[in-house]
């Protein structure tokens, strides 16, 4: 069964853009695993523009279900998470002003970094993920690093999903086989959605994990609106 992590970076933009603690990202947290999330994500910024490092201690002490934790692994960030033990690292490529993720890891060229990494988050209990593309090279090299799972970057089956879903999907298709047969987990993320997921999910029987954030804060918004328009109309007419 694929579970579902749902990453809430956004909710914590909306917070840090007004100050304060509304919305408060810790409330939402809950009601999503009440709601059927099998995991959060999270993925905090050197800037921390919206998931801060306090955010990630305190999301380990209150959360049920299993913490995710992405980000580039600089020794702040690698001290962090050692220190949480989140259930998952998702170790991802970015530059510290990236706005999103935009590419996977050159498991070739930082072979002896991402081993070193990887290693350190074995001994600490900790489920290693690493970003990749699905060039059959860089799967191939992340399990000589010896990752326990691989993260398909899934921006551009999303890009071209609705033009040719078969096209889109192959390239996915090849490179899950390539990491089953490596023996490694398949986790999926990067513009996913409710008209492109359900097809990744079909064609990837071995798929673990989807991480969605963006679209599904987007459909919060387009579903719940009718509803909370009523109930601030309500308010006004009682």
């Amino acid at each position: 069964m694929t579970k579902l992590s749902i990453n809430i970076n956004k909710i914590a933009l909306i917070r840090n853009s007004r100050g304060g603690n509304n919305p408060d990202i810790y409330k939402i947290a809950r009601e999503l695993e009440d709601f059927g999330a099998d995991g959060i994500t999270v993925h905090p910024r050197p800037d921390e523009r919206h998931i801060r490092y306090a955010d990630v201690y305190a999301l380990k002490e209150m959360l049920r279900t299993e913490l995710n934790v992405e980000g580039n692994p600089t020794e702040d960030f690698m001290r962090m998470v050692l220190e949480v033990k989140p259930a998952q690292v998702t170790l991802v490529p970015d530059a510290p002003d990236a706005l999103t993720s935009s590419a996977g890891w050159d498991t070739i060229h930082h072979r002896f970094f991402l081993t070193e990494i990887c290693s350190r988050l074995r001994d600490a209990g900790i489920r290693s993920s690493i970003f990749v593309d699905t060039d059959l090279d860089m799967i191939a090299g992340a399990a000589q690093i010896g990752t326990d799972r691989i993260e398909l970057y899934t921006e551009a089956y999303a890009s071209n999903y609705q033009a040719d879903p078969i096209a889109a999907i192959a390239p996915y298709k090849l490179a899950a086989k390539k990491a089953a047969a490596l023996g490694l987990g398949i986790n999926a993320g990067h513009d996913l959605n409710l008209d492109n997921l359900r097809y990744l999910h079909q064609e990837l029987p071995g798929l673990n994990e989807v991480s969605i954030g963006h679209a599904l804060v987007c459909d919060a918004l387009y579903v719940g609106l009718k509803n909370v328009v009523r109930m601030y109309q309500r308010e006004l007419r009682g």
